[in-house]
């Protein structure tokens, strides 16, 4: 990592213990699937908004006022369902989606990015999906458990959380795993 420079990506973090247990839950049956998977740490759960990469600590300021400017508003998200991308049958990302508050999500999203061009930022190639992931898989044995669980929990019901900030967020990649810390936040109105 270059000196000035952060690992760093914007979230709206689920917070709610309920929550989190119920995606703990669901994220340990798909380890007891026995595929090769690296799980999300319960406290590492979140939905990204944008991820950043590696950036200059200089445009912090600026990145926090493009996340104002996208005057997140409070609201009731519901998780409901895992999916997986690229595709059920193909899983590599697995995760639980949002079925409810997903537009405010994507509208914030499609003024952070608007904003992030100005700055310089390369577009996104990936549309933007709202889901919180809870594992990557790092292999295909035993792929068809997985596809297999994903078909059986496409509707499960999770739980509801309030989008009540997005945050600015440093990644700091360790042997034990990644850390993340807030750096800025703005607080929904």
């Amino acid at each position: 990592m270059a000196i000035g420079r952060i690992r760093a990506f914007i979230s709206v973090d689920i917070e709610d213990p309920v929550v989190v247990s119920r995606i703990a839950r669901i994220r340990d049956s798909f380890i007891a699937t026995g595929a090769p998977m690296k799980p999300v740490e319960d406290k590492n759960f979140h939905v990204t908004i944008r991820f950043l990469g590696e950036i200059p600590v200089t445009l912090i300021d600026d990145i926090e006022r493009v996340i104002a400017e996208s005057k997140p508003r409070r609201t009731r998200l519901v998780l409901e369902g895992v999916g997986a991308f690229p595709s059920l049958s193909r899983p590599r990302v697995l995760w639980v989606g949002i079925s409810k508050g997903s537009d405010e999500l994507e509208r914030i999203h499609s003024v952070i990015e608007r904003g992030l061009r100005r700055l310089g930022f390369r577009a996104e190639r990936e549309e933007f999906v709202a889901h919180v992931t809870f594992a990557r898989l790092k292999g295909g044995r035993n792929i068809d458990r997985v596809v297999k669980l994903l078909n059986e929990l496409s509707g499960v019901e999770v739980g509801e959380v309030e989008l009540s900030s997005v945050r600015l967020k440093q990644s700091i990649l360790t042997r034990s795993g990644p850390i993340y810390k807030t750096i800025r936040e703005v607080v929904a109105t």
